[in-house]
């Protein structure tokens, strides 16, 4: 068939349903965005294309959809960096579109030209450049079906001088791979193993949830009464009602959750890399069983035995594999100790749920008194925790939020709980500031009838702000946004406070900024909320004004400064000053 290279471009986006596109307008890729209106793609146009990155991220999170990242060579493609990585450690199948500099000038340091396929070379699951114009079509179908397969960002880099050329091409077959469901052996050992456990434990990860596992993962767990923990961050990867779900490992997590798999003789991790951040110690406990047998369920095969020791490891999808073992235990399987097992985890989970509901306030380490001086400072002001209960009270159970890299965020980990999946949208564990805002919009975007709310400290929605400026035009959907307002980058002040004697260097914000007089400077709806009752309120009102009126909301809630636990107290330590330093020895510098 004769077409254009761009006709050719869009023809296989529409092969595959990829109707939405995060960026800014670049003569790069115009030949293509030419076409968008006639092909049914929507462009969003974002303020900041770091921003759009993560607008992608939620929206494909949200849905299962695939969408597509695009931008102009050189600098609007490395502000997608940031936004690249973190698809790719969220597991998140994403189409990066990086129009390049045209061939004829390429290495002679021209206008806008880096090295755009270096750059994202550890970021991305899969990269092809476009060698000639011929085979774009060949390229682009490539590359999205390796997105699809291996469930993460994948890029295609084409000269901008490879468009507006007319070539002679068939449109390639779309080929979809059927998922494995595990080997005969290991599915086997698997089973057995279950079936004679005497307190079997299930660690749902992120793939429970983008595969579809979460009703064999009950299934499972209700033959076994086992409980189920699920992964840092991963919150919405077991319905938070059920008797046996147990509550999220690793950082600010669930104390009940953790007490539970310390006990476990076996434990199904299913869909989980068990990356390391996500068992590390909490609340004192050092809880991950050492002499447990670990049944390890990925569909990365690099990734089974990476962190922990694992004594069968089964390549598979999470639903497959999930209903392939379920299928294989034998009649008595979950009959040891079945009783005590439940009585166990009732009680574990009442015990921490009173324990949650009565944390008020930050503990201070030893020899240290931040939170202390804290609450003093502002003894009106609401702590963390008191506004996260107060959202948790207000929060639809349908709702999708998002949540921020920082100390007020991190706070929150252990009280949102959810009935499915794609519901709980956190940056993962590249850990990028500014992620709560654009993903939540990213996730309107994808879901339009289902209420939505962002969460951000200050100090990380301070990386985000610009996007007010896009969001409040007449074709973007209306969203919910709450920033914890204490003026200060709280995750590093608590490192200040802990190993560096409250020198605080690039800790504290500007008083006198407001976000919410921002958002209404921008045509949005901005509100302060300084105790719980103004918080649970205005959240109230906001959700409706965004699913009944069509108004979006910028909520700052006001919190004194206590800080919760630092991010890492297996990373740092108390300096020690040998040589010295001093002002003196400070030169100046010969212009």
């Amino acid at each position: 068939m004769r077409m254009t290279t761009e006709e050719a471009f869009v023809k296989v986006l529409q092969m595959h349903g990829i109707d939405n596109a995060f960026g800014i307008i670049g003569s790069a890729f115009m030949p293509i965005s030419d076409l968008f209106p006639k092909a049914g793609i929507t462009f969003w146009d974002c303020a900041h294309e770091g921003s759009g990155g993560m607008m992608a991220d939620g929206f494909t999170r949200a849905s299962g959809r695939m969408c597509m990242m695009i931008a102009q060579n050189g600098p609007g493609i490395t502000n997608f960096v940031t936004a690249v990585k973190t698809a790719y450690w969220n597991h998140t199948p994403l189409l990066l579109v990086t129009p390049q500099a045209a061939n004829r000038t390429m290495g002679q340091g021209g206008f806008q030209e880096v090295e755009q396929m270096a750059l994202f070379k550890d970021m991305v699951c899969y990269q092809e450049e476009v060698r000639d114009p011929n085979r774009v079509a060949e390229v682009l179908n490539r590359v999205i079906l390796n997105a699809k397969r291996h469930s993460a960002p994948a890029q295609i880099n084409m000269p901008r001088d490879y468009f507006t050329q007319v070539i002679d091409i068939d449109l390639p077959a779309v080929v979809e791979f059927e998922r494995p469901s595990g080997g005969e052996a290991a599915m086997a050992e698997a089973a057995a193993l279950l079936s004679s456990a005497k307190f079997p434990v299930i660690l749902n990860g992120a793939g429970v949830v983008i595969g579809g596992a979460i009703p064999a993962s009950i299934a499972l767990a209700e033959r076994l009464s086992a409980p189920v923990c699920v992964g840092y961050q991963h919150n919405d990867a077991f319905p938070g009602s059920h008797p046996l779900f147990a509550g999220p490992l690793g950082y600010n997590g669930s104390k009940a959750g953790m007490e539970l798999i310390s006990k476990a003789d076996v434990v199904l991790a299913l869909g989980t890399r068990l990356n390391p951040f996500s068992t590390l110690p909490g609340y004192g406990l050092d809880y991950w069983p050492k002499e447990a047998k670990i049944i390890q369920v990925d569909i990365n095969p690099a990734r089974i035995g990476l962190t922990k020791r694992v004594t069968v490891g089964i390549l598979g999808d999470a639903k497959k594999v999930a209903e392939g073992i379920l299928a294989r235990l034998s009649s008595a399987a979950g009959d040891a100790g079945r009783k005590d097992r439940l009585d166990l985890i009732a009680t574990t989970k009442s015990r921490w749920a009173q324990q949650l509901a009565s944390m008020d306030h930050e503990d201070d380490d030893p020899g240290t008194s931040w939170n202390e001086r804290a609450r003093a400072a502002k003894p009106d002001w609401m702590s963390p925790r008191m506004a996260w209960r107060a959202i948790e009270s207000a929060l639809p159970k349908e709702a999708i939020i998002s949540s921020d890299i920082g100390n007020n965020c991190a706070i929150g980990n252990a009280y949102p709980t959810f009935e499915k999946g794609r519901k709980y949208l956190a940056p993962g564990l590249f850990g990028p500031c500014g992620y709560g805002l654009p993903a939540i919009v990213g996730a309107k975007i994808a879901c339009p009838d289902t209420p939505v709310v962002g969460f951000a400290g200050d100090g990380a929605f301070g990386i985000a702000v610009t996007e007010l400026t896009a969001i409040g035009r007449p074709e973007w959907p209306a969203i919910t946004m709450v920033v914890f307002r204490n003026y200060q980058w709280g995750a590093e002040k608590r490192n200040s406070t802990l190993w560096y004697d409250d020198n605080f260097v690039g800790t504290e914000l500007d008083t006198q900024v407001s976000y919410a007089g921002i958002a209404r400077a921008c045509g949005l709806q901005g509100v302060q909320a300084k105790t719980m009752d103004e918080l649970r309120a205005a959240l109230s009102k906001a959700i409706t004004d965004q699913m009944e009126h069509g108004k979006t909301t910028l909520i700052e809630a006001l919190i004194n400064q206590e800080l919760g636990e630092p991010f890492r107290r297996d990373a740092m330590k108390k300096p020690v000053a040998v040589a010295g330093i001093s002002k003196a020895d400070m030169r100046p510098q010969v212009v």
